[in-house]
């Protein structure tokens, strides 16, 4: 059996990773514990590029190495949406007595991946390119395509959870996938990518702050 695998990668990121030190994550080593049966087809990791802020400057070079270190499994392709950022007026969740109650902030929203995604897996499973297919997400918005694969394609799908168990999202579930899968903190433990990683370019090194 062949299984696709699609990662939505700040749904993972925000669920399981940040705050960890677990980010050098090893997707193909993921998906293989996830799938369990047969083999992994191919990865498709959906993300969006970061760009330098004033509280982190560094996060655009931390991601571009992590993702130069994921190119370096053969069978993983990543698949770009886009980072939109503005300036807003949001009100405040404690306001202090005659203080005001907004403050303008950055918001940073990511547009597209869970769009690509979406595609991505019903393409794959009306060319029949896997025999199978793994979901890594908690968006419910994925409800509906995961619900077209396994029930209008009749293709066996899973979804596997990145955010702690009380927090699934009840839509997956009620999607009907064929088999669903929770990430825990012993699987990202055990599935980290070496320090240094070899591509055609040269060396890849884990970032020392991350």
């Amino acid at each position: 059996m062949l299984t696709n695998v699609y990662v939505d990668g700040f749904n993972l990121y925000y669920g399981c990773l940040k705050d960890t030190p677990y980010k050098w994550l090893d997707l193909d080593a993921l998906a293989r514990r996830l799938v369990r049966q047969g083999r992994v087809n191919r990865i498709r990791y959906f993300t969006a590029r970061v760009t330098a802020r004033p509280d982190d400057p560094g996060a655009h070079k931390r991601q571009d190495t992590y993702l130069r270190a994921l190119l370096t499994i053969p069978h993983l392709s990543i698949h770009f949406g886009r980072f939109q950022e503005r300036i807003t007026r949001m009100p405040l969740a404690f306001p202090e007595p005659g203080a005001h109650r907004t403050v303008e902030v950055i918001k940073t929203e990511e547009k597209g991946s869970d769009v690509n995604l979406a595609t991505a897996l019903l393409l794959d499973a009306f060319r029949r390119d896997c025999d199978s297919a793994l979901v890594i997400s908690n968006d419910a918005d994925l409800a509906e395509p995961i619900w077209a694969v396994r029930h209008d394609l009749g293709v066996s799908i899973g979804v596997a959870n990145p955010y702690p168990y009380e927090r699934r999202a009840i839509d997956l579930i009620a999607a009907r996938p064929t088999f669903l899968r929770q990430i825990n903190p012993g699987m990202l433990r055990a599935c980290q990518l070496p320090d240094l990683v070899q591509d055609a370019h040269g060396k890849i090194r884990r970032p020392g702050r991350w």
